[in-house]
């Protein structure tokens, strides 16, 4: 199969209905809009969250909890992740993202000890658990947190 043989599904696809263009459409004169009232004005409606005045929902459930505006959002790898480096390679943020084990926004590169590695590699990451600075030590590589 090509990509120029793709076609969506049967039914998927619907015309745009056009709307306010005489009685003979069957959505002619108001444009299924009705009668009169703000919905049928230009600019009508109400503000998303708006009930009708009743207290809307997003004040009447309780607030709980406490976000820290000031988190830190840090991505994990594994030991068992750095085989696809060299031996003697420089393993840090940068290097992650070119061989595709990390992507997204974060703040930090966290090295996590799961899994096995048999080359040395020096590491130049935000954080190291115990257990992988030690895999990478028993290996011949180094460890820089920076």
């Amino acid at each position: 199969m090509k990509l120029n043989q793709l076609s969506p599904a049967e039914g998927a696809q619907h015309r745009r209905k056009r709307v306010g263009r005489g009685v003979g459409s069957g959505w002619g004169k108001t444009a299924g809009r009705g009668s009169k009232g703000q919905n049928a004005r230009s600019g009508g409606g109400v503000r998303a969250g708006f009930e009708g005045g009743q207290m809307p929902i997003q004040r009447r459930l309780p607030k709980r909890g406490f976000k820290n505006i000031f988190r830190k959002i840090f991505t994990v790898v594994n030991v068992k992740d750095l085989a696809g480096f060299a031996s003697g390679a420089v393993v840090d943020a940068e290097a992650l993202i070119r061989q595709g084990l990390i992507k997204g926004r974060f703040d930090g590169v966290k090295l996590l000890g799961q899994g096995e590695i048999d080359r040395p590699v020096e590491v130049k990451l935000n954080a190291v658990s115990k257990s992988a600075m030690a895999k990478i030590l028993a290996a011949g590589g180094k460890v820089e947190v920076v």
